[in-house]
């Protein structure tokens, strides 16, 4: 007869508890806070491939690195240092191609039409980057690249040689903000903030606006089929964001 009454008394102690630490956490507000630094890229990254086909595997890789070694002649020229000239990587395909002959229909196991494989070639592929230093000189070395006989410019970056001490700076600008936001709201109903006790670092981005051969910049694979270039200067945009709990007053 007396359980009931015991567990009531277990079910106000701990409901008294729960109020107890609920009474004592202290008020606080938490913002986000986000800033933005527009820079000018002062150098460039330029990936491009190089690809070969031949049926003579010898004469597929002789040719790779003839086009290569064009590539590295240009930047001879324009006195790029060897360490930022890099060979990522080099492969070799047996390329092959499927033809299907109405009369002489060839189905796979799932019972899709196949038609008959026939070797096209082997395709010797080198990847190459170059960092440019001297962004005055793209235009100049971009069309050269252009006519080094390379298959496929992979992507063109503009960066700042400084981008790490722009990130600090625009980190700090991102918690001056998140501190101007929570004084802002709570001067407005007539409180302070306190001390910071929780901090996080949220997102961060780097991106380019600017103009690069006539359909713009753009990343991605571009075809080359024309050995002409147009580059209009840009700007990267390199933004912060912090999340940061103050105490109130």
């Amino acid at each position: 007869m007396k359980t009931p009454s015991i567990t009531l008394f277990l079910i106000l102690i701990l409901s008294a508890a729960a109020f107890g630490q609920q009474k004592n956490d202290p008020p606080t507000i938490s913002v986000v806070g986000t800033a933005e630094i527009m820079v000018e890229p002062d150098e460039v990254s330029i990936s491009l491939d190089i690809t070969k086909l031949n049926k003579n595997l010898d004469i597929a890789r002789s040719e790779a690195e003839a086009a290569r070694e064009k590539v590295f002649a240009a930047t001879r020229n324009f006195n790029i240092k060897p360490e930022d000239v890099k060979t990522n990587q080099i492969s070799v395909e047996m390329k092959y191609q499927s033809v299907r002959d109405p009369k002489n229909r060839i189905f796979d196991d799932d019972g899709d039409e196949i038609g008959t494989r026939t070797f096209i070639g082997y395709q010797v592929a080198i990847s190459v980057n170059i960092r440019l230093r001297d962004i005055k000189r793209f235009n100049e070395l971009f069309t050269e690249l252009l006519k080094s006989g390379i298959s496929e410019v992979d992507s063109v970056s503009f960066e700042s040689s400084k981008s790490i001490e722009y990130v600090k700076e625009a980190r700090i600008k991102a918690m001056k903000a998140a501190f101007d936001k929570a004084t802002a709201m709570t001067g407005a109903i007539g409180q302070t903030i306190g001390k910071a006790i929780s901090i996080a670092e949220g997102s961060r981005s780097s991106s380019y606006s600017g103009e690069m051969d006539r359909a713009n910049y753009r990343s991605g694979p571009i075809i080359v089929s024309d050995p002409v270039a147009s580059f209009s200067p840009g700007a990267i945009k390199i933004s912060s964001q912090v999340s940061v709990t103050f105490l109130l007053n």
